[in-house]
């Protein structure tokens, strides 16, 4: 038996069931084709009926792990058969690997999402400002959570917290070492009964222990680092919905070494607020930022307040950004060929 409350159902979804007919249930796991659902009569196993595979076009059309979705429970049966899904409160996607233009869901309906890296040597501020921006994008709201405190000194941690402070723009940074209960007091601010919580980060940044952690038990394997790179191996192997014993909810996410986009131009402007202060600052309108006169990026660049490495990942995940918006609009192909034009140009 399962609190919808707890598990976070609110006015937003209620006034979407209304007088509509079926059950309500949230997303626990999603896989090929089988949903595990948590509802008010408890745990039960689901399919989609035959009329919403007919009527899906897309691949957000289907639910995905966090939804809330309408089903009808097969009497004397723990199963039953999904015929909805209800709009989204907010939704972390990503570009599916591979060559096609496929778009991965990865958890639905989270209000934070903690961005775990690691502070050792797979420690990467392009990385982060990539996961920054996709988190903008879904709708939730970002919290840097910086793990393995207990592999760096102290003045190493306070500068690699400062470096993230200054790209994350009043989105909260926090240091932890998940092997010692008393580090993680400082997430419990986050972890409220209703509310949802989803772990993002590359391969081996140490969300498995973090999980285990919250959840006071062993639900994920963790694996030691590698000592030739300091590297933790890939252990999650999928996505998952906890309910955590102090309350809410947190989704686990499989690790990733590269994040593709799924998003425009606009989470690149939240997420690079800086520059885009500095370029309405240049002399002319139509700055490319090269080497015009009284060109603020440049200026900046040169005067230490903006890193160079910064400002390349500032246009390359424009670039990627508006390429997507292009794509949506216009279709892959049309997309490809102004890019190249738009190369071509100087004007891309």
């Amino acid at each position: 038996m399962y609190n919808l409350q707890a598990l976070g159902y609110r006015e937003f979804f209620a006034g979407q069931h209304g007088s509509k007919e079926g059950k309500v249930g949230r997303i626990a796991t999603a896989s090929n084709g089988i949903y595990k659902l948590f509802a008010e009569d408890g745990e039960l196993r689901a399919h989609l009926s035959g009329r919403f595979h007919h009527l899906a076009e897309h691949t957000r059309d289907y639910p995905c792990v966090g939804d809330w979705v309408l089903f009808q429970a097969v009497d004397g049966e723990d199963k039953g058969i999904i015929h909805e899904v209800l709009q989204r409160s907010s939704l972390l996607s990503r570009h599916a690997a591979g060559p096609k233009q496929e778009e991965q869901l990865m958890a639905a309906n989270v209000d934070t999402v903690f961005l775990v890296n690691a502070l050792n040597q797979d420690f990467n501020l392009r990385r982060m400002e990539r996961y920054l921006m996709q988190v903008y994008e879904s709708g939730a709201s970002p919290v840097f959570v910086l793990t393995k405190k207990d592999l760096c000194g102290d003045k190493e941690t306070d500068e690699k917290v400062q470096a993230v402070e200054e790209i994350a723009f009043g989105a909260p940074v926090l240091a932890i070492d998940a092997l010692h209960e008393e580090s993680l007091t400082s997430l419990n601010g986050y972890l409220h009964e209703g509310k949802t919580v989803s772990l993002l980060g590359s391969s081996g940044v140490g969300k498995s222990t973090l999980i285990n952690r919250l959840l006071g038990r062993e639900v994920q394997k963790t694996q030691t680092i590698r000592e030739e790179d300091a590297k933790g191996r890939h252990t999650t192997t999928h996505r998952e919905l906890f309910l955590l014993p102090r309350g809410g909810v947190i989704i686990d996410t499989p690790g990733m070494r590269e994040l593709q986009l799924w998003s425009g131009e606009d989470a690149a402007g939240e997420t690079f607020q800086d520059v885009e202060r500095l370029a309405g600052q240049c002399k002319f309108r139509d700055c490319r930022h090269e080497q015009e006169p009284g060109c603020a990026i440049q200026n900046a660049i040169e005067s230490g307040e903006l890193s160079a490495d910064r400002y390349k990942s500032y246009v390359k995940l424009q670039r990627e950004a508006k390429f997507l918006d292009l794509k949506e609009k216009y279709g892959a192909h049309r997309a490809a060929r102004m890019q190249v034009e738009g190369l071509k140009k100087g004007t891309w």
